[in-house]
């Protein structure tokens, strides 16, 4: 019968399974803490919450770049089918590329902040989350009169951002 450390070693892509699983789980651990440090020291709430989402996608990225570097020891025999592929994907995924980066002018021009009230495209409410891709609007006015809500909440692409006024 085999070893444990000889099965381990018989089987390399296993182990790198095990680790991008155990550099995802550290990871998630480090951003919880340091949400839970920036949190108790931001007293602002819209900087809070601008910090908590900024930490966690610093740390998704960190984990599929890793994954890419761990999993991809030939990357370099590929690099002109990923160039295609990486054109391809982007014709084909523009208006959510065009989204990501509404999503970075509102985080960092500060065009608008959770709470404010804008129109975007023919939707006009109060600003309730910025995501990367949508950005979600309690709505006002249509069949009720005056500036009340109207019960419904509106997700509008950020692609709109660039597109209108």
């Amino acid at each position: 019968m085999k070893s444990l450390i000889e099965l381990w070693n018989s089987y390399p892509k296993i182990q790198q399974l095990v680790w991008v699983a155990a550099a995802a789980l550290l990871v998630m651990v480090l951003v919880r803490a340091a949400n839970h440090f920036f949190s108790a020291r931001v007293k602002d709430p819209i900087a809070r919450y601008r910090m908590r989402k900024f930490i966690s996608f610093v740390g998704y990225a960190a984990v599929i770049v890793y994954a890419a570097v761990i999993l991809s020891s030939r990357m370099g025999e590929f690099a002109v089918a990923f160039g295609l592929i990486g054109a391809g994907v982007a014709l084909a995924l523009q208006e959510a590329i065009i989204s990501v980066a509404g999503w970075a002018s509102v985080s960092t021009g500060f065009v608008f902040r959770t709470g404010d009230r804008v129109k975007i495209g023919n939707v006009l409410g109060d600003v309730i989350d910025t995501g990367f891709l949508r950005t979600t609007l309690m709505e006002l006015g249509e069949w009720v009169n005056g500036d009340q809500y109207n019960g419904r909440m509106v997700r509008v692409p950020n692609s709109l951002i660039f597109k209108g006024p």
